[in-house]
């Protein structure tokens, strides 16, 4: 059990992977994974409706070391690293995510499959990667998958 008496199971790689939560939920996933011992990450993604704007905010939210992160395979590599940023395990939350949905849906598909990939590569290891995205209409429990229809 947490800190918080709530234990999500956040600390296990196995059930790790890419969210949608819906507004206002952010700040208890994030209690909740301080509590699990993970590294809380945010990045806003208010106004986001490109690549460009989107690799920047990441890079920049996740202090990525320089020159890193300016396409899609530097993003990929660089959460699948993270030495800079050491830690048990991770948990990125996005807000307004929607944003980026509507703005530019294959960059919003592009950066779930990337998402995904990394959990997937990060449970390997048994440290746990989860990411949460902010969207309207998501229940706690709804996994973003790659495969499934936007509504």
């Amino acid at each position: 059990m947490s800190d918080s008496g709530f234990d999500m199971g956040l600390e296990d790689a196995s059930q790790a992977g890419v969210y949608g939560v819906s507004d206002g939920d952010l700040g208890g996933l994030a209690a909740a994974a301080r509590d699990a011992g993970l590294k809380v990450l945010r990045v806003d993604l208010e106004g986001c409706i490109d690549k460009r704007t989107l690799l920047m905010r990441i890079g920049t939210q996740l202090d990525f070391p320089p020159g890193r992160g300016r396409n899609w395979d530097a993003l990929s590599d660089s959460l699948r690293d993270l030495s800079w940023l050491p830690a048990n395990g991770y948990a990125l939350l996005f807000n307004d995510a929607n944003d980026l949905r509507q703005g530019s849906s294959g960059d919003f598909d592009t950066l779930l499959d990337i998402l995904s990939e990394t959990a997937s590569r990060w449970a390997e290891d048994k440290v746990p990667f989860w990411a949460f995205l902010e969207l309207p209409n998501a229940g706690a429990g709804l996994e973003v998958d790659e495969d499934a229809e936007e509504g």
